[in-house]
């Protein structure tokens, strides 16, 4: 069986679609993160944020790509787009879990609502009819 996960995706929410088979499911998860204001724009794996504050920011942000990943690293292929670096940020992350080969897409997009978010993953990987219709 073959499962498609397209997802729009910020710092504070990611909405997943993913599609299998027939079925269309829908999922939110939110970073529960309160406002953080970086003091270093040093990036982990670049080097040590000097500030604990930092520190505990992209800790805190790596268990929500963490979450995220939980939720589609059964996909065949991925489609991620949203407004900001967080599509880049999450793809390093399935980079490091092995799953960046499954990425088929990404895209700079604004802000969406979850029908428009819904419809995208669609036009990407259509639903199979559950009916077939002959003449």
């Amino acid at each position: 069986m073959t499962k498609n996960v397209g997802m729009w995706i910020n710092r504070n929410k990611a909405v997943i679609v993913s599609i299998a088979k027939s079925t269309e499911a829908r999922r939110i998860i939110t970073s529960d993160m309160e406002h953080y204001v970086l003091y270093s724009d040093v990036v982990p794996g670049d080097g040590a944020p000097e500030d604990a504050r930092d520190k505990r920011f992209w800790r805190h942000l790596g268990e929500y790509y963490d979450k995220i990943i939980e939720h589609i690293q059964d996909a065949d292929r991925i489609q991620i787009f949203g407004p900001s670096v967080a599509k880049y940020e999450l793809e390093k992350h399935l980079q490091e879990k092995g799953l960046a080969s499954r990425i088929v897409s990404m895209e700079e997009v604004e802000k969406m609502t979850d029908l428009e978010i819904a419809t995208k993953v669609q036009e990407r990987f259509p639903v199979p009819s559950r009916f077939e219709f002959t003449k």
